[in-house]
């Protein structure tokens, strides 16, 4: 090689722009000297969603593009593709990107990272693929908080009845955080709701929540979860413990029980899955419940535990191993926390591996769990310490207020909360968003 050839950076390619992309591609940004590494994020979505806001997002305590970030604002050093990587080729490092609309290329690369997050694990029961949404994409939570809107429109213009209550009954499945957080939040959206709607009664709406176990949210103890319950009971929402849904045809929710809840609105919460689209499409190594398997280092392992080189992944697509043993059959559990501190500590590995060092294992203790349970509820537990109520809100908004990525979300967030303190929270619902054509169309001359 002359002195006047110059060695290509080495390119890392970062599959999916979630919580762990989002942070690896940002610190990455960071850690990383002028022109040491090319650095590119593929993602179908333009943004990264702040799972945790979904639900304050569904009962209207938050603006929707608020919960979400920029991709391409908030890296501004980084190569961001929106597309999909349909294939990943390790053995030859070449990746194969398909972007809407267009033909797919390949993409070669030295390090890949793949953190393509996780969907909602569903089950085949008759009837939930046609009439139930779930609660991972910021396009889900606003289509529940217009539909529930829409809803309460279409019930006040309805005589008393079966048709009136249907319209104002929610069925969430699943009992986990997010479940619980959903249903709550939309109970008390709902309960306000009535003040704007004379012609409606509280006795009318009706709220169920279903849970295939003995219990909710088993990241908290006993005594709190058993608090929860008698909370959303005193607040008019009914929660099913140890029932399973057997169908749902035509927003029928048919129960193990034999009970039959009609809905409009069944929002599906009952656990996540990795994303299969891109570990099946991949050469990289799996294990049984289908994520990539890692080390602590959060470099790809195969099954004898032998590291791929070149490879890494984090967050809910990845089985990292919990050093602090606290994971559920010794992994981390699928959550922001994790994936968040996972993408920091692979950010650094990766750039320690590029400048010859060695990399660190991921360690992190769980520093507790805390949900909003709507306006000015919540619950808090860390250890055997519990808050209840008020102060666990305020602990609530406190934690994901900072959690936000960046200063400008941070002000969005905040000010929006502020402004619904003094105003209360916008009402205006607008499903037609749903079939944007529709009006235009309706009108529309067309040649005879």
């Amino acid at each position: 090689m002359t002195s006047t050839e110059t060695v290509a950076a080495p390119r890392v390619l970062i599959v999916g722009g979630g919580y762990a992309g989002f942070y690896t591609a940002w610190k990455l940004e960071k850690h990383l000297r002028h022109g040491e590494a090319d650095v590119t994020v593929v993602d179908p979505l333009p943004y990264m969603t702040y799972l945790p806001f979904l639900p304050e997002v569904a009962a209207g305590s938050i603006e929707p593009r608020h919960a979400v970030v920029a991709t391409r604002r908030h890296l501004a050093h980084t190569n961001v593709v929106t597309a999909k990587v349909t294939a990943i080729d390790h053995a030859n490092k070449v990746a194969t990107i398909s972007p809407e609309g267009g033909e797919p290329y390949p993409f070669e690369y030295d390090q890949i990272v793949v953190t393509a997050g996780s969907v909602s694990r569903t089950f085949p029961i008759p009837g939930i693929a046609d009439n139930a949404i779930g609660m991972k994409a910021i396009e889900e939570a606003v289509w529940v908080r217009d539909k529930l809107l829409s809803n309460f429109d279409k019930a006040a213009s309805l005589p008393p009845g079966p048709a009136r209550e249907r319209l104002l009954t929610v069925v969430v499945v699943g009992g986990g955080f997010a479940g619980i957080e959903t249903f709550a939040e939309l109970r008390n959206f709902a309960s306000s709701l009535l003040t704007k709607y004379p012609q409606l009664s509280f006795d009318e709406t009706h709220f169920h929540l279903i849970e295939a176990m003995g219990r909710i949210m088993p990241e908290v103890s006993i005594p709190t979860s058993e608090w929860v319950l008698k909370d959303l009971a005193k607040r008019g929402a009914f929660v099913h413990l140890d029932t399973q849904v057997t169908g749902a045809v035509d927003g029928n929710v048919e129960l193990s029980t034999g009970e039959v809840i009609g809905s409009d609105i069944i929002v599906w919460t009952a656990g996540v899955m990795a994303n299969p689209q891109v570990v099946k499409g991949s050469d990289l190594p799996s294990e049984e419940r289908g994520r990539i398997r890692a080390k602590a280092t959060l470099q790809v392992v195969d099954a004898d535990g032998k590291v791929v080189e070149g490879a890494w992944t984090a967050g809910d697509v990845s089985a990292v191993p919990d050093l602090t043993g606290g994971g559920v059959g010794g992994f981390c559990v699928p959550n922001a926390q994790h994936a968040v501190r996972q993408a920091k500590q692979l950010a650094k590995n990766i750039v320690a591996v590029l400048r010859g060092e060695l990399p660190r294992d991921y360690v992190h203790k769980n520093l507790g769990a805390v949900a909003g349970l709507g306006l000015y509820n919540g619950v808090f537990q860390s250890g055997k310490i519990a808050l209840k109520g008020f102060l666990a809100w305020v602990a609530h908004r406190g934690y994901h207020g900072l959690a936000m990525p960046s200063w400008e979300r941070k002000w969005r967030v905040i000010w929006g909360w502020w402004n619904n303190f003094w105003l209360g929270r916008d009402v205006v619902g607008i499903e037609s968003l749903q079939t944007p054509r529709a009006f235009f169309d309706e009108f529309a001359s067309r040649p005879r």
